[in-house]
């Protein structure tokens, strides 16, 4: 299964990705995006937020 990832450490917080697709990302209590937990992701979604995304913070990952 593929699940997106955010580098926080190259992320400029810019929330572009949480206005494409708020189903997958958000912000934390700590200020940081997060992924938010699900069984699948929508693939169309966080590929909008990976063209988006300014810093190329956002990736797939394969977990198994």
């Amino acid at each position: 299964m593929k699940i997106p990832v955010v580098d926080i450490g190259t992320c400029t917080l810019c929330m572009g990705c949480v206005a494409v697709c708020p189903e997958v990302f958000r912000e934390n209590d700590a200020g940081y995006i997060e992924v938010i937990e699900l069984d699948a992701y929508p693939e169309s979604c966080v590929n909008e937020a990976i063209k988006y995304c300014p810093e190329d913070c956002i990736s797939w990952e394969e977990q198994s």
